[in-house]
C-alpha cells in the first residue's frame, strides 16, 4: 500500500500514507493487554477539524455517544455504531 510504519511509543504504532490523500487515512494500532478470546476486533479512530460537528453528524446518522475523554490537551469522544461497534473521534 505504500504506507510508512511509525512507532509512536511502546503501546502505539502508526501506518501513514506517503502523502495526505483523500481516501487514504493514516492507521493507528494499539497493543492491548487482553488476550484474544473472540474473532478480531477493529476499533477505528477518526480525526476531524471540528470534533463537535462530526460527533453531531454521526449521532444524526445513528451513532451513540459512550464517553468523552481527555488526556492533557488531547480530547476525543467514544461512540458506538448502531450494532455496538465502538470508534472514536478526535479534534484536528
Amino acid at each position: 500500500l505504500g504506507y510508512e510504519r511509525r512507532t509512536v511509543n511502546e503501546q502505539y504504532v502508526a501506518l501513514v500514507p506517503p502523502e495526505v490523500e483523500a481516501g487514504r487515512p493514516p492507521l493507528l494500532f494499539q497493543k492491548v493487554p487482553e488476550a484474544k478470546v473472540v474473532k478480531n476486533r477493529v476499533h477505528l479512530d477518526f480525526r476531524s477539524e471540528s470534533m463537535a460537528d462530526e460527533v453531531a453528524r454521526l449521532v444524526g446518522l445513528g451513532a451513540t455517544v459512550l464517553a468523552e475523554r481527555r488526556l492533557g490537551d488531547f480530547a476525543w469522544t467514544v461512540l458506538a455504531d448502531p450494532e455496538g461497534n465502538e470508534f472514536c473521534v478526535s479534534g484536528g
